[in-house]
């Protein structure tokens, strides 16, 4: 099949891994399928420290099951970018150890304090259901299939996320405030979120043509500040004055001023070149090398050696 008959084709769930797809197709969907799935273990890895950190047991659980799911989420877009024969899981996860893999801007960041998680749980994980609900209708077949049970499971850690945020904005006044300085500090990263604006995007135009996305990272933004902005605002914060937001009545949405936006540190962070974010790699690193005996073991036991042993 040819670039020109896939486009032509591109629909909802349109290609399997029976279809002879051409080498542009299949790097394009491998890329956006392995920086998804870096996204999903890297975003676990920022919140597994508050499984221990969390105020209380039912908090704990909930942060263990939610961690579980991300890297579940992971291992499952993993397959599916496995499946276009381009790179085996084993190369990717590789890749995201040493530095080469990458992934959503907000987990470049360090989050420290309770009073940050609803930034992910709630505005992050938030903005990331809104552009996965649309890639259930990904042309490629096994990544649609990964979103049904993602987005399933995403639906639980927002309305947990918001439970946290409800908690700190109704608490103490000193909770509130630190609520609201940890919102500050995110806001400009969770509307960078989406990646750069339209006209900065290198490969929108592509991943459209052949289905492999079906919005763009304007229209998943914009979409992201008319139901968030207000949700915000109903749990008491106050929307930052940088970088500049208004409510348009004829547009019937809300205008960022997008230039606001600090994207001299986002394009390095996609370089993998932000110091933090380093920081989260190197975190990752060290994990895999800790259970690197693991595999080696599972490898061991699958061998035929070891079959003919076990059939002695």
């Amino acid at each position: 099949m040819d670039l020109a008959t896939v486009e032509s084709r591109a629909e909802p769930r349109a290609f399997s891994p029976k279809h002879d797809l051409p080498e542009e197709y299949r790097t394009g969907a491998t890329r956006m399928l392995q920086f998804h799935a870096n996204s999903e273990i890297m975003g676990a890895y920022l919140e597994k420290p508050f499984i221990r950190q969390s105020p209380s047991l039912d908090r704990k659980l909930a942060f263990s099951a939610k961690v579980q799911d991300e890297i579940g989420h992971g291992q499952l877009l993993y397959r599916a970018a496995e499946a276009l024969g381009v790179k085996t899981r084993e190369q990717m996860l590789d890749e995201l150890a040493n530095g080469e893999g990458k992934f959503l801007n907000c987990f470049h960041y360090e989050m420290t304090d309770w009073w940050e998680t609803p930034m992910i749980a709630f505005f992050v994980d938030g903005a990331a259901m809104k552009r996965q609900a649309t890639l259930k209708n990904s042309s490629w077949e096994p990544y649609a299939h990964a979103m049904d049970k993602i987005c399933f499971e995403e639906g639980f850690h927002i309305k947990h996320g918001e439970d946290v945020l409800r908690e700190l904005a109704t608490g103490s006044k000193r909770e509130q405030k630190l609520l609201q300085e940890a919102f500050e500090e995110w806001w400009p990263r969770i509307l960078q979120f989406f990646g750069p604006t339209d006209d900065q995007s290198t490969h929108h135009d592509f991943m459209a043509k052949v289905g492999l996305k079906t919005a763009s990272n304007d229209e998943l933004r914009q979409a992201f500040l008319n139901s968030y902005v207000p949700k915000a605002e109903k749990y008491g914060l106050e929307i930052p004055d940088e970088p500049r937001i208004h409510y348009d009545e004829d547009a019937g949405g809300y205008v960022l001023e997008e230039d606001d936006l600090d994207w001299e540190e986002f394009f390095a962070i996609t370089k993998n070149d932000y110091e933090p974010g380093l920081n989260q790699i190197d975190t990752r690193a060290a994990a895999q090398e800790a259970v690197e005996w693991v595999r080696t073991s599972l490898d061991a036991s699958d061998s035929p050696a070891a079959a003919a042993a076990g059939g002695d």
